[in-house]
């Protein structure tokens, strides 16, 4: 047990010091500096079954305080309550001018959200930026403005939204959930123009058009089921400069309001960050219960039986670990004795990382909004 004990506290300390500062929120966007000649930006907006979301979101869009030309095109990706049509009530109160468009059947090879993103950029014409974000985030007014002033020489430059915590499950889920998105990614490195580390945000990224079509465009990476990721990596392996940080003026506004949804959120993509691989399926299980549930497990185990060295080394541990939750807990405006509970929320990450890895055995892959993706991206 104080072999483990100590394993994990070694971990614990390399984490917090070695992995690019992961923990730290203070990542924002990068100093403004109002640009001689404003570009032209179009928002690209891809929305499946979204009526109930769009009267939350895009009217923030649409009055967006922007010197320049900017325009939005909302694709409707195939909906069947109306999408399109909310759209273009919500148009009629005015702002920026909105383009409501449909991509088409999707052809083999392409998950739907890539397929109706590639169709808006084409209907956004020569736009010198693109702003992709998806239907479910708010804008604060000056956010447009914001991205562009921090833009400067990046080519990527995307925010980590701010996702909703009102009820108890998103509480105790949600700000762990970008806390193990840092741990993977984290986001010091991804802007680090030397760095390999590549990732976006996928609900808020400012991308110049050149630098996506040297990319590839967004057929280069149509299969992609973590489209964010796979769009960061492209830009920067391409030569791009890219940006990702934590959000000041996008916001989610869709509820995860139950374990199911919060569940079927994770799990859907979880075996896809692991490349569908078995062994990397079992190093991430025997890595969480390590470096996650061994520290309290132990702490509490030493101490009933009467080891107090291995209860003190895992409690150390444990400690550690909550230091380095207290950061996101506060960005989440949560009290930070919250961060004690991270075993617990760990142990349903690791659940849910299985239960993704099954449904994948069970030909189900990645389902989302009635489409089942397989690990070629087709539905």
């Amino acid at each position: 047990m104080i072999v483990v004990a100590g394993v994990a506290l070694l971990a614990w300390l390399w984490l917090a010091l070695a992995q690019g500062g992961f923990w730290r929120t203070d990542q924002r966007l990068p100093p403004r500096r109002t640009p001689a000649a404003w570009p032209s930006v179009a928002v690209v907006v891809p929305a499946r079954d979204e009526a109930d979301i769009l009267p939350h979101t895009l009217p923030g869009l649409l009055a967006q305080r922007y010197p320049g030309q900017a325009r939005v095109v909302l694709v409707d990706d195939g909906s069947g309550d109306g999408t399109a049509d909310v759209a273009r009530r919500l148009a009629g109160n005015g702002g920026l001018p909105l383009t409501v468009t449909s991509p088409g059947p999707m052809p083999p090879g392409w998950t739907g959200k890539l397929w109706a993103v590639a169709h808006g950029v084409a209907a956004a014409g020569d736009a010198d930026w693109l702003l992709l974000t998806d239907a479910d985030i708010a804008h604060d007014p000056g956010s447009l403005t914001a991205l562009v002033e921090s833009a400067g020489e990046h080519d990527l430059v995307s925010q980590m939204a701010v996702l909703r915590t009102r009820t108890r499950w998103e509480r105790l889920i949600v700000p762990a959930f970008v806390y193990f998105f840092a741990m993977l990614y984290p986001f010091r490195r991804v802007n680090r123009p030397g760095s390999r580390t590549a990732a976006a945000a996928g609900g808020c990224c400012l991308v110049r058009r050149e630098a996506l079509e040297r990319a590839g465009g967004v057929a280069a990476i149509r299969g992609a089921v973590i489209d964010d990721v796979a769009l960061g990596t492209a830009i920067k392996r391409s030569g791009g400069r890219i940006w990702l940080g934590l959000a000041e003026h996008a916001r989610s506004v869709r509820p995860y309001p139950t374990l199911e949804s919060l569940w079927r959120m994770v799990s859907r993509s979880a075996y896809t960050q692991l490349r569908y691989s078995p062994p990397l399926l079992a190093g991430t299980v025997l890595g969480l219960g390590l470096v996650f549930l061994a520290p309290p497990a132990l702490t509490v185990t030493g101490a009933l039986l009467g080891d107090p060295v291995t209860s003190g080394v895992a409690a150390l541990a444990w400690l550690v670990m909550a230091l380095t939750f207290v950061p996101m807990l506060r960005h989440y405006g949560q009290p930070w004795p919250a961060a004690l509970l991270l075993p617990v929320t760990a142990t349903l990450y690791l659940l849910m990382t299985v239960d993704s890895a099954v449904q994948h055995w069970r030909g189900r892959g990645a389902a989302w909004k009635g489409r089942t993706y397989l690990r070629t991206g087709q539905e």
